[in-house]
């Protein structure tokens, strides 16, 4: 809004998947159903869905632990969403809690959880329990990456770290492995990934090969903001 009072461009660079979850959100709301969020306290996704409601009309769950001691007083007219960067096994696991426990309660029409989310995930469990050590290129901050050293744990990679830039990397962790698996969040660069490979480069001799488990080829419409700026 001040930047629309100072007639300033303004561009919604919202990801259109975590749009659809606020909207799925006030939908739900409108219905008169009172919604749960499945998501980490004080990530951003989860501060902006739960901000489309008013104050107190939208419940978090972050744990199974919540789900089983979620209480309601409306336990037939529930519906959830959930934040778009989890962990595919541990929401599937709190679902089904509620599920159980509520067995009227609305889901959406369509899975919340990013579909570049689900695609990493589901290699990394297929590639982690072939390799000695597993490397995600991203962010501490970054919610799809953490998840990702966390399936790489759980599938079978004990030593399965979050690396930002090759300055990050710890020789020493890697000095006896083989075989490495190497993965990236899903807004994490190419080439950020490519630094890396180059820094295992100069001391190792490499052997690449790809590991493809899914195509993506989902794109999404220039904003119209950007499109009739392009026309003027």
């Amino acid at each position: 809004k001040a930047a629309k009072t100072r007639n300033m461009f303004v561009l919604d660079a919202t990801c259109p998947l975590v749009s659809k979850v606020h909207v799925e959100a006030q939908r739900l709301f409108n219905e008169g159903r009172q919604v749960i969020l499945i998501g980490h306290q004080g990530h951003p996704e989860v501060i902006g869905t739960m901000g489309q409601l008013p104050a107190g009309e939208i419940s978090l769950i972050e744990t199974e632990n919540d789900a089983k001691k979620f209480q309601t007083d409306n336990p037939d007219n529930l519906a959830f969403v959930t934040q778009t960067t989890l962990s595919l096994d541990d929401t599937a696991k709190i679902i089904t809690i509620l599920k159980n426990r509520f067995p009227k309660i609305k889901s959406t029409p369509k899975e919340d959880i990013c579909y570049a989310t689900t695609n990493r995930q589901e290699a990394v469990k297929q590639v982690a329990p072939h390799v000695d050590a597993m490397i995600v290129v991203g962010a501490p901050n970054s919610s799809n990456s953490m998840r990702l050293v966390e399936v790489a744990q759980r599938s079978g990679c004990a030593k399965s770290v979050l690396i930002q830039r090759a300055k990050d990397i710890i020789w020493e962790d890697f000095s006896s492995i083989s075989s490495l698996g190497v993965t990236a969040g899903a807004s994490a660069p190419e080439t950020l990934v490519e630094e890396i490979l180059d820094a295992f480069a100069t001391r190792f001799t490499l052997e690449v090969s790809n590991h493809v488990s899914a195509r993506e080829n989902i794109a999404f419409n220039v904003p119209k903001e950007l499109r009739n700026k392009k026309n003027d």
